[in-house]
């Protein structure tokens, strides 16, 4: 079983031994938080694309305005857990436990920085390069390993070799994170040979001999066998993470489509009052009448709140219940999947909803159309240049690069890794100002 004492370390990779003079009372967490707040990677977020395109004249969602809900609603389940299970363990008072709600908020602001541009799109761009596109023939160039990482890229891995990657001009250990907030993002602690059908996984291998010092660090489980592909039992506040995820994504989607008109506001009422049982439903109409809202917009605001509220309340209490299982790491599904009956049909309803016509809708589609090709187009001439480094016009695009990635390097995985780092670290913006550029679409006006 973990150890909640081992688990909450405030010790910061690349910074073991050192003991820096601080010069204000912020605890180690909120200094990863704060750190993490004015990086250049997390802002960049502001141009990424959430679900919607980018806004025009209704603003809808966007990665950056996306991780600060989440951190939001992730601090809330974390500091309602913390009161709760120090409740059942006094020991666990006056200690960094009582921290978590933080780590957790943290961790959320980090779930989404290696994200590509396009989002989901822009993940299977960089995939269907290697798999299907003009890069399957450099299959025989590299190690499996590196092919396995490659063709299973994911945003989640990426966010981890980001925070801890060593590139060049940065102190080692990268964003120097304590290891319980760098434990806490990894959604799925394990490596791309492990992945799970959907592809995903948790660390590429060249952040593989990281994640296990952070691992033996903080006692987490191993689950593989020796030769077996590297394989972890998730952090518990992983749990935390993934929950004020799935609370905002699939809440604020439904906002945001009222917002654009693609669902009308009956509709969206019946989907949030649809977490409540009757009585609820009618204290909560009440309580709306009584606050004197006749605006739609401000309505769905209402709606939207109660149920985010409900949904954080639903998972502190599945996390506390399991609390043995999830330190055991056998826990299975996620928090949501554990929810009462009423609230997990009213989930599964506005999933089913989102799938059908919030996803699938036009604008959406356009936008992952549009994202596909941007990247394929962007991989396929860095890339070239990178594997011929010696041509002209790959001198020219390699000039474009930023300093910090090593795309000089004598060794291929290196440089091919930094075309990655590169194009997946773009905005949405950017990257289709670099396509234009490179299509010689847009030219410098003199």
């Amino acid at each position: 079983m973990m150890n909640w004492q081992k688990l909450i370390s405030n010790k910061r990779l690349g910074q073991e031994h050192r003991h820096p003079k601080r010069n204000d009372d912020r605890t180690e967490f909120k200094r990863d938080y704060d750190r993490l707040i004015f990086s250049a990677p997390f802002r960049r977020l502001q141009n990424k694309t959430q679900v919607f395109p980018l806004p025009g004249s209704v603003f809808v969602h966007n990665r950056l305005t996306h991780s600060l809900e989440v951190a939001s609603v992730g601090m809330s389940l974390g500091n309602d857990v913390a009161q709760q299970l120090t409740q059942r363990h006094p020991e666990l008072r006056d200690t960094l436990f009582q921290e978590i709600g933080q780590i957790v908020a943290t961790a959320c602001l980090a779930h989404d920085m290696g994200n590509p541009p396009f989002g989901h799109s822009g993940e299977k761009a960089i995939q269907s390069f290697f798999i299907e596109g003009a890069g399957c023939d450099l299959q025989r160039e590299v190690s499996p390993g590196f092919w396995n990482d490659v063709t299973h890229f994911e945003g989640n891995a990426n966010a981890l070799r980001l925070l801890t990657h060593q590139f060049k001009g940065r102190r080692p250990g990268g964003f120097v994170m304590t290891y319980s907030t760098l434990a806490s993002i990894a959604k799925y602690p394990f490596s791309s040979a492990a992945a799970s059908k959907k592809g995903k996984f948790g660390f590429f291998n060249t952040e593989k001999d990281t994640f296990r010092r952070i691992a033996d660090e903080l006692g987490l489980i191993c689950l593989s066998e020796p030769g077996d592909p590297l394989r972890y039992a998730r952090h518990p506040l992983v749990y935390l993470v993934e929950a004020a995820d799935d609370i905002c994504y699939e809440i604020m989607d439904i906002e945001d489509a009222h917002k654009l008109k693609i669902i009308s506001f009956d509709e969206t009422a019946r989907l949030l009052l649809g977490f409540f049982d009757e009585q609820e439903q009618e204290l909560i109409l009440q309580r709306i009448a009584d606050e004197g809202l006749t605006d739609q917009n401000e309505k769905v605001v209402y709606l939207r709140a109660c149920a985010i509220g409900k949904l954080e309340h639903e998972c502190a209490r599945v996390f506390v219940d399991n609390e043995d299982d999830i330190l055991n790491g056998t826990f299975q599904k996620s928090l949501i999947d554990h929810i009462s009956p009423i609230a997990c049909e009213a989930y599964r309803r506005c999933s089913e909803f989102s799938v059908a016509h919030i996803y699938k809708s036009k604008p959406v589609l356009d936008v992952e159309l549009s994202g596909y090709q941007i990247i394929q187009t962007l991989m396929e001439r860095f890339v070239g240049a990178v594997v011929h480094p010696e041509r002209f016009y790959s001198k020219q695009l390699i000039s474009r690069v930023s300093s910090q990635y090593d795309i000089d390097s004598p060794d291929l995985e290196t440089r091919l890794m930094a075309v990655i780092d590169y194009i997946s670290g773009m905005t949405d913006v950017y990257a289709l100002d670099e396509y234009r550029k490179i299509k010689g679409d847009s030219l410098p006006i003199v």
